[in-house]
């Protein structure tokens, strides 16, 4: 009748094997598995204004609305995906054509539109933001407020939930 026996080098041997298959989750790269889609904000659609032209800035400039755009559960950064950007500005107001724009992120995923100052509007210097293609992702619009009305820039990130 054969005997279990428990050699030291046998028991080194699994050991190491379950510490070797415990750890393999550490050495993989990292990703963003289960990466959450960026839900819509309050007040992200107030004044949007559908198909909205992409433009190289909106108005005069000096201001800066950037970010970047990926896809949900892996992170994958999303290229040329239309972002339109509109805001109440020192050259108009929120509801102005000509307060509206858009831009194509890159191939990393990113996005920069230069535009006029925000100001507060409602006591409150804040963009609006919309990723409004809805054809292979859902729509989300964006409300961010800046910290301060002095605030050259201002940065929001979209997480794209497939349609």
């Amino acid at each position: 009748m054969p005997s279990s026996q428990f050699t030291r080098r046998g028991l080194l041997a699994v050991s190491g094997a379950i510490i070797v298959s415990s750890l393999t989750g550490l050495v993989r790269p990292g990703h963003a598995s289960g990466l959450a889609p960026t839900p819509t904000m309050r007040g992200g659609a107030n004044n949007y204004l559908p198909g909205a032209p992409i433009v190289e800035r909106i108005g005069g400039g000096g201001f800066w609305m950037s970010g970047t755009v990926r896809r949900a559960g892996d992170g994958m950064p999303l290229a040329r995906r239309r972002i339109q950007i509109w805001a109440h500005t020192t050259e108009g107001h929120e509801r102005d054509p000509h307060s509206h724009g858009a831009t194509l992120t890159d191939a990393e995923g990113r996005f920069r539109l230069e535009m006029p100052q925000i100001v507060p509007a409602f006591g409150q210097p804040h963009g609006h933001l919309a990723y409004d293609d809805g054809v292979e992702f859902r729509t989300v619009f964006l409300r961010p407020i800046m910290r301060s009305a002095r605030d050259t820039s201002l940065s929001a990130d979209f997480v794209l939930e497939p349609a």
